[in-house]
């Protein structure tokens, strides 16, 4: 699953019959994307990641998003003088702080790009990971609070919405439930992974602040397998952030998910680059 690593944009399919082998590779398949980072504060960004969903849901692409809302729910936090504090790139989320993330996650954010979506001619639903039972998850650790580590997911509300019966594109905010009934901060890469996993989707797109993943010297690695992301995790070569996407790209491929990107969500149309063209965007996790 090796790609050109050469860069000409989406520019490259300049006609139809040059784009159509693309298309055709991903008809009727799922695509699971999880929007998060900077991007979401950036409303032309938004408005062009809203385009990019519609168009693959008119191409007979099923599309479903997760999103994230780090930096928003960082920013509530502090309007209301709450402290955060993070361990290995997760958020520590107490009572306080799992409330906030919820409001602003299954609230503001997921209302926001549900219209940025319908606005751009799509059918977008919101949803969270607490809606039909989606996402059941148990206490990451006592470390964390009330972060949560999915167990369990009945990805049967998304086959509903998302199918060809239902037509709808889902927006899935990654608040999830405890056995018994209790909201969970889930980190959205972690929902994405499993949804895409229980899904069967084709891609899982992590979308963030990030070109990619990197190696020792800093440059873009664009493919690679597995087995080398568990090592750039073991060698710290990997740190922060990047450490959760790249456990939940190999937990998803191991689940049955072909391949995983991670992206920067802040490049214009990079979702379209990365799935029409052969060079791609990001770096490919197989």
């Amino acid at each position: 699953m090796q790609r050109r690593q050469d860069e000409t944009g989406w520019q490259s399919a300049k006609t139809l019959s040059e784009a159509l082998p693309f298309i055709q590779r991903y008809a009727g398949r799922t695509i699971v994307i999880k929007f998060g980072g900077h991007a979401m504060g950036d409303a032309q960004l938004t408005r062009d990641f809203a385009n990019d969903v519609v168009l693959l849901k008119h191409l007979g692409i099923n599309p479903v998003v997760v999103h994230g809302g780090g930096p928003q729910i960082g920013s509530m936090l502090e309007r209301l003088s709450i402290k955060s504090e993070f361990v290995d790139g997760l958020r520590v989320s107490d009572l306080e702080t799992v409330e906030v993330a919820e409001m602003v996650l299954s609230g503001a954010i997921n209302k926001s790009i549900v219209a940025a979506i319908n606005a751009a001619g799509g059918r977008a639903v919101g949803i969270s990971g607490r809606d039909a039972g989606l996402i059941t998850a148990r206490q990451k650790s006592k470390n964390l609070g009330f972060a949560g580590e999915p167990e369990t997911v009945d990805a049967s509300v998304l086959k509903t919405l998302a199918g060809a019966d239902g037509g709808y594109i889902p927006v899935v905010s990654p608040i999830s439930s405890s056995v018994d009934h209790n909201a969970l901060n889930v980190n959205a890469d972690k929902a994405a992974g499993v949804i895409a996993a229980a899904l069967g989707a084709m891609r899982l797109m992590l979308m963030t602040d990030v070109t990619g993943v990197l190696d020792k010297d800093k440059q873009l690695i664009t493919d690679v397998s597995t087995d080398d992301a568990q090592s750039l995790i073991d060698t710290n070569v990997a740190i922060g952030g990047m450490i959760p996407k790249l456990e939940t790209a190999i937990e998803a491929v191991k689940g049955g998910v072909e391949a995983v990107v991670i992206l920067d969500g802040r490049r214009a149309h990079g979702l379209v680059v990365e799935l029409f063209t052969d060079h791609g965007a990001g770096t490919l996790i197989h």
